[in-house]
């Protein structure tokens, strides 16, 4: 507002307190006195003339101008007085008036607006706009400040008063330009309205990548310092690790933190068990706070490496032992080829095969007194194994030997072998159903030995052998041959 408002609000309060009247906006006449007032004659020129002009009939006055001072009516003279006198009907109406006020001000106050109302004044209808302008004013200025408030905003720790025209909290953090993330939290909350006096704390969030009893994960805190986040995540600190020092700051960037709480693990070793309080990263780092020693391949019931987990028992293993070598032959394989020149059915071992060796490395343990199962560590081919050739007769047999068929040689079999192929004697020179020593049996066609060959071979073998020599080949059995017994 200017000043000069003011001074014309200041103005019209020099004519005393406004009367309520709805005909000239609340604004009503001042009070005169009655007793030094000047009156007009009866009849005199302009006692009862009509001041009233519409308001386009004004001559135009321009806005900046002050307005003129209203000229205070004088007052009239009832009829039946000369003008310019002050009769007895004034003193008489004086003293009325007088005694009106001390004893009825309503009758008097009525009395006034009548007359007023009579003979309004130009100037006053002026002066009526004029001090509605001033109340609009006025009030306005009332609702302005009405609507400012002192708020005490706290923006992550550092807190600050202003003065502000919002409405909630979030049409406060928009004026100041505050940004809120999706973890940040905000008190009152976004929406809330806010009123003078009232306090508004933003904390913004942080990251914090915790590993925690070896669990890795990413959480938030609003904390300003380690210790008040872990209160925050509710971490208990009692006894635990902490990769960084708990008073340390966190930026706005967040950290990296590595937890440990203290856990109750049970080592078993020796025969007895010992149980401690630990914020060690392995199981071998607890095993060395109990006081036990792992010495050559001793070993725990769980990897030394893993997490040691609360209420977790772990058993030392005593383990001693050695190494043993082992021999074992390695089998040969057979080959077959076939041979035309060999009867059918007939199977000549034209290489013998020979076994390779393999040697193995076996671990010994013991384990708390205990003898383990040998454990194979190692295994190496000494000497590779020879494969054995055998040739396979493809050649049609003689179904008979002319002069040998009408004998019995199933009986001479059954005296010489006992009707066994692949018999052989004590001495190992005769072998098969007619007991052939080598020489005679290759003489004979054959190949290999005569108890390798099939037992229809040895039979057509035998008839030949026997057309050439009869039956000296076989001294203690030949009469079976025509079925004669010893």
């Amino acid at each position: 507002m200017s000043n000069s408002r003011y001074e014309t609000y200041e103005t019209y309060e020099t004519y005393g307190p406004a009367y309520a009247d709805p005909a000239y906006g609340r604004f009503d006449a001042p009070p005169v006195d009655l007793h030094n007032a000047e009156t007009l004659g009866h009849g005199a020129p302009g006692a009862h003339e009509d001041t009233y002009r519409p308001a386009y009939e004004d001559t135009y006055r321009p806005a900046y101008e002050a307005p003129t001072l209203p000229v205070l009516p004088r007052q009239g003279v009832p009829d039946g007085e000369p003008a310019g006198t002050a009769g007895p009907g004034v003193g008489a109406r004086a003293g009325s008036r007088a005694a009106a006020r001390t004893g009825s001000h309503r009758r008097a106050t009525r009395r006034r607006k009548a007359r007023y109302a009579e003979r309004p004044d130009s100037s006053m209808r002026r002066l009526v706009p004029q001090a509605l302008v001033v109340a609009f004013l006025a009030g306005g200025t009332t609702a302005f400040v009405a609507k400012d408030k002192a708020i005490e905003l706290n923006v992550d720790g550092r807190t600050r008063t202003l003065h502000t025209f919002a409405d909630d909290v979030t049409e406060l953090l928009t004026e100041e330009g505050v940004e809120v993330g999706a973890h940040d939290v905000v008190a009152p909350g976004p929406g809330t309205r806010i009123a003078s006096g009232d306090e508004v704390a933003v904390h913004y969030a942080r990251p914090v990548r915790l590993t925690l009893d070896g669990h890795r994960r990413e959480v938030w805190t609003t904390a300003h310092t380690v210790a008040g986040a872990l209160r925050q995540l509710g971490v208990r600190q009692e006894g635990a690790y902490v990769s960084t020092p708990r008073s340390r700051r966190i930026g706005r960037e967040g950290l990296a933190l590595d937890v440990r709480t203290e856990r109750t693990v049970t080592i078993m070793a020796d025969g007895r068990a010992r149980t401690v309080r630990t914020n060690a990263a392995t199981v071998r780092e607890a095993v060395e706070e109990a006081g036990i020693t792992l010495r050559g391949q001793d070993t725990t019931s769980v990897p030394q490496g893993s997490f040691p987990r609360d209420g977790q028992t772990v058993t030392v293993l005593r383990i001693t032992g050695g190494k043993e070598v082992r021999e074992e032959p390695i089998p040969f394989q057979v080959r077959r080829t076939d041979d035309p020149d060999l009867f059918r059915g007939t199977e000549v071992v034209e290489r013998a095969g020979e076994p390779g060796l393999r040697r193995i490395t076996f671990s010994l343990r013991t384990v708390n007194g205990v003898r383990q199962k040998p454990r194979r560590i190692r295994s190496e081919v000494v000497r590779a194994p020879r494969p054995q050739i055998v040739k396979v007769g493809t050649k049609p047999r003689p179904v008979s030997v002319q002069g040998a068929d009408h004998l019995d040689w199933q009986g001479l079999a059954a005296c010489e072998s006992g009707g066994r192929p692949d018999a052989v004697d004590s001495s190992g020179t005769y072998g098969g159903l007619y007991q052939f020593d080598t020489p005679t049996w290759q003489a004979l066609g054959g190949s290999g030995r005569p108890q390798d060959a099939p037992a229809a071979e040895q039979t057509y073998r035998a008839k030949k052998l026997y057309v050439r020599r009869g039956t000296s080949p076989w001294p203690h059995c030949g009469g079976r041959l025509r079925g004669q017994g010893e």
